[in-house]
């Protein structure tokens, strides 16, 4: 786990600009994206080296161990800009982000956990969905950030790093 701490944070709550934060995160849901790190279906190139070659346990072990960490806000979110929220909020409802990812953002099986996320890798995440350039083992975030303006998908990001 000493290798998943030096990006994803040792509380599991990453320090490091656009890498996730993953405590808290659904255990299938961390589950489901090593195995496409380990299996080349998914490409981050800082991932394919540690996954590789991983068994299945130990994967299973891994994401049990994150989904155990309380999911705290990240340490450096900044203060909350109330106007930038409520844009973010109304985006949320338009888009009906809560119908996958639960009311509460927390996330299930495998839809993962948005809220209290890093700001900077929600929108390096939303942006690559929209521009076609990540998918994941379906196109549901793809159709979901279409036609996203990046003022909207920054504040759709704002109002998912604040929640409580």
């Amino acid at each position: 786990m000493e290798n998943c701490a030096a990006c994803h944070g040792a509380d599991g709550r990453s320090q490091m600009a656009e890498v996730p934060s993953l405590a808290g995160q659904p255990t299938d849901f961390i589950v489901v994206q090593m195995i496409l790190f380990r299996e080349g279906l998914r490409q981050v190139p800082a991932m394919l080296e540690f996954a590789r070659g991983l068994p299945d346990q130990r994967i299973e072990e891994l994401a049990a161990w994150f989904a155990s960490l309380p999911s705290g806000p990240p340490d450096d979110r900044g203060p909350r800009d109330d106007a930038l929220g409520r844009r973010g909020e109304q985006v949320s409802r338009e888009r009906r982000c809560g119908i996958c990812h639960l009311p509460d953002y927390s996330g299930r099986a495998q839809v993962p956990r948005i809220a209290r996320q890093r700001e900077d890798f929600l929108i390096h995440t939303m942006t690559q969905y929209r521009e076609g350039l990540r998918a994941g083992p379906d196109t549901q975030m793809n159709s979901a950030v279409v036609g996203l303006s990046n003022a909207d998908i920054r504040a759709l990001a704002h109002y998912l790093a604040q929640q409580q």
